[in-house]
């Protein structure tokens, strides 16, 4: 079987100290998904549920645990799941869309995005996040249709999952899977296998499954990458794709990656990494996480399409949040065409109330050039004036939870008021 053109879409990266400064992890994602697709920024609370209760996810049921965490999620407005996300314990998990030697199953399963919203609602740190997505992956497996269309575009999976300590890459193939422990302060994933020799867990499995379908003969170093794909893991890090440039550019900054300086590196289009055509950027994250236990970690999300001119809003959880109403898409219940047999017949609108805005400041800014140019210095300004505020902070330890939680829904009205 011939390899697969190569795939386009998707980001994500993480800094650990001291390639970070200042005692924290870095955290930041681009969601490249269809350009017409909305994606929303969600809330949902910690919660207890009943035993034996049922979980609908995008696609299939599964069994509920007895508390999930609160989160706060970026996803394409018609799914279950989530592109990114973070937890109230810290936890932030991106995933990719990775193509290999074993053939991806149309089959409806869990989506890479229900296992990215589970690993985050069920895990209090970034190994066990990677250990209930494992053992998801066991029990129900991944397939499905990832785009709301009638035609089918599915895949298997990558994850890059942080907390306050450290970070874990996890990739997978059908139900197989290995896992890196990341070291040497920063990592990145895209759109490919890319772990190779330095494999720190994997399923029981691997190395036998590989062998048995001749893609590895047991006697050279089993090198995840070059095995269970087409990947060339020598030349990785000098192709020039966009893992390549990724890392470049992580390691250009090394030692001094910032929020700011993620911001940047997801806004970078020469790299491609903040994509334009009909795969674009759809959502950016970028999560700030303290190493020390008092001081809260920041979660900055767009909410709309191209970083470069979108507002990178705060989100921090304490309790009893300001839903975010502007940033959540309408829902159809069980007239939803996502829920209906056969799926997919129509699309309803979910732009959200931001989304709208965007939409057409986004054309004011490409079609009238003056009034285009002030548009984006405000929005530039708002972001800048929030960063120093979540600055100071995480300088100063002081947390007033009466303003924070209006925090980002506070910001959304603010970019609002710039679109006019």
């Amino acid at each position: 079987m011939s390899p697969r053109p190569p795939p386009r879409s998707c980001d994500t990266f993480v800094a650990l100290p001291p390639a970070a400064p200042g005692d924290r992890v870095v955290f930041g994602k681009n969601s490249d998904r269809p350009a017409d697709e909305v994606q929303e920024v969600v809330h949902f609370p910690a919660a207890a549920h009943p035993p034996g209760a049922a979980l609908e996810c995008t696609y299939i049921s599964i069994e509920q645990v007895e508390r999930t965490h609160a989160v706060v999620l970026s996803r394409p407005s018609w799914l279950w799941g989530a592109e990114m996300g973070a937890n109230e314990h810290g936890v932030c998990i991106g995933n990719e869309a990775v193509w290999g030697r074993e053939e991806v199953c149309d089959g409806e399963a869990l989506l890479g995005m229900d296992l990215v919203r589970l690993g985050l609602e069920r895990a209090d740190t970034a190994e066990k996040a990677l250990n209930v997505i494992v053992d998801l992956l066991e029990k129900y497996g991944q397939g499905g249709n990832c785009m709301e269309s009638h035609m089918s575009f599915a895949y298997y999976n990558s994850f890059l999952i942080a907390d306050r300590k450290e970070a874990w890459v996890l990739e997978t193939s059908g139900k197989y899977w290995a896992a890196e422990k990341v070291e040497g302060g920063i990592r990145n994933i895209s759109n490919q296998l890319s772990i190779t020799n330095k494999i720190d867990r994997e399923h029981p499995k691997l190395k036998e499954y590989a062998k048995s379908n001749g893609w590895w003969d047991g006697e050279k170093e089993f090198d995840f990458a070059a095995t269970y794909s087409y990947v060339n893991t020598a030349r990785m890090t000098t192709s020039g794709g966009r893992y390549c440039e990724g890392y470049k550019l992580l390691n250009k900054h090394k030692g001094s990656i910032t929020p700011e300086i993620m911001m940047e590196i997801l806004r970078d289009k020469e790299s491609g990494i903040n994509m334009e055509g009909g795969f674009m950027t759809t959502g950016s994250m970028v999560s700030v996480l303290p190493q020390q236990p008092n001081l809260p970690c920041i979660h900055f999300f767009t909410g709309t399409p191209d970083p470069a001119r979108s507002v990178f809003k705060p989100f921090i959880f304490v309790p009893d949040v300001t839903q975010l109403l502007k940033t959540t898409s309408p829902t159809f219940g069980h007239d939803d065409p996502v829920k209906k047999q056969p799926r997919f017949q129509s699309k309803p609108d979910r732009r959200h109330e931001l989304y709208k805005k965007h939409e057409s400041a986004a054309v004011v800014m490409e079609t009238i050039e003056d009034k285009g140019k002030e548009m984006l210095k405000e929005i530039q300004e708002l972001e800048k004036q929030k960063i120093s505020q979540m600055e100071s902070i995480l300088q100063n330890g002081c947390l007033d939870n009466n303003q924070v939680v209006n925090l980002f829904s506070q910001c959304v009205e603010e970019e609002l008021k710039i679109y006019g």
